[in-house]
């Protein structure tokens, strides 16, 4: 978003995507300001979209660029309520910007109307066992459902080039096991005995993994693959807490981006936000991230999903894990992080120095 000044000078310009995105220019905006029927009106010399004439369609469209001007205002440290847009302050009849926000937000009916303004991040990054999906869904329903189908699932798809892809993986990562002692490894014989001998193999070792709960990309792919079988079959709905899509809306309508970061394959996450118990919810969604950008754990991980996701300072970003070691390498990323407490979680430690929440209502 671009914010201009009286003088048409730019206060403030949208950040450069990555390649091959185009520079952003502040011109490419015309065809937007000559398509609508909108009125662009000069608000205490800050140039935004206002109208009351226009389609309900539009106007919906104008309050949410009121909404998101508003927003970066309040970023850039200043008063929308002041002629020379000093540093926010209380003035009469506005206690700070929340009160201009409240009123658009409440005509245009996009959050509720008590809601009040923090500096808001610009994304938010959730986990989602434990976090955005209760524990009991990964672990009594997705989990068995891999272990029950892996057999059956390399059977039925073993010379398509995409399973051939997992069982390599597979053969590297058992390799890596076999060396290192894991317990319930298993060594894979070559194709010679037959594919049959193969897939017990295959079976064995995915098991062991499921039992242990292993984070790691060569399992992660191959339930991904199956669960997708799952979900096509109507076998397997995706759950979701309850506040969750609500939330999800609300950030949306902010115009805050949301991604997932989950152990999880990001096609398995794509299934589950795309077929829970509340529909479709990827439309809310920007983006999702998995092992392959890092272990959870690990800090570099939240270094890279920083870089990814091209902002300012990592403290633009906040991150929602209900896992403890998660939160601690997320804010020494310089992250902010909350600890979500959902039931069935494992309890956090004692002074874990993390803000907590019950529901994403609380954010």
């Amino acid at each position: 978003m671009y914010v201009l000044s009286g003088d048409w000078s730019i206060i403030s310009s949208p950040s450069p995507k990555p390649y091959p995105h185009k520079p952003p220019k502040c011109s490419n905006c015309a065809p937007l300001f000559m398509k609508t029927t909108a009125v662009l009106v000069r608000h205490h010399g800050i140039y935004v979209w206002g109208d009351s004439w226009i389609s309900a369609k539009t106007q919906a469209e104008c309050y949410h660029y009121l909404f998101d001007a508003a927003i970066k205002i309040h970023h850039l440290g200043l008063d929308w309520s002041t002629p020379d847009h000093g540093h926010i302050q209380n003035v009469k009849g506005f206690s700070s910007i929340n009160s201009m926000i409240k009123r658009v937000a409440t005509k245009a009916g996009t959050v509720e109307s008590d809601f009040k303004l923090q500096p808001y991040p610009r994304c938010v990054v959730l986990d989602i066992e434990g976090t955005t999906t209760p524990i009991s869904f990964v672990t009594d329903v997705l989990f068995p459902y891999a272990r029950d189908n892996v057999g059956r699932h390399l059977s039925a798809t073993y010379d398509s080039a995409e399973t051939q892809d997992d069982i390599k993986l597979l053969r590297s990562q058992v390799e890596d096991d076999l060396k290192q002692g894991v317990l319930g490894a298993v060594p894979i014989p070559l194709e010679d005995p037959g594919k049959e001998k193969v897939i017990a193999s295959l079976v064995a070792n995915v098991e062991a993994m499921i039992k242990a709960d292993r984070k790691i990309t060569a399992l992660k792919q191959l339930q991904g693959h199956i669960w997708r079988t799952g979900f096509e079959n109507n076998e397997l709905e995706g759950v979701v807490f309850d506040d969750v899509p609500e939330a999800l809306e609300k950030w949306h309508a902010l115009g805050i981006k949301v991604y997932i970061y989950s152990s999880g394959s990001r096609l398995a996450q794509r299934l589950i936000f795309g077929n829970t118990n509340y529909g479709d919810l990827r439309k809310y969604l920007s983006g999702f991230f998995d092992t392959a950008v890092g272990y959870k754990r690990e800090t570099r991980s939240y270094v890279e999903i920083t870089e990814s996701l091209g902002v300012d300072k990592p403290s633009d970003i906040l991150f929602v894990t209900d896992v403890y070691q998660e939160a601690t390498a997320a804010k020494a990323a310089g992250l902010e992080v909350v600890l979500s407490i959902r039931p069935g979680n494992s309890p956090l430690p004692e002074n874990h120095g993390f803000k907590t929440i019950n529901s994403f209502l609380e954010i």
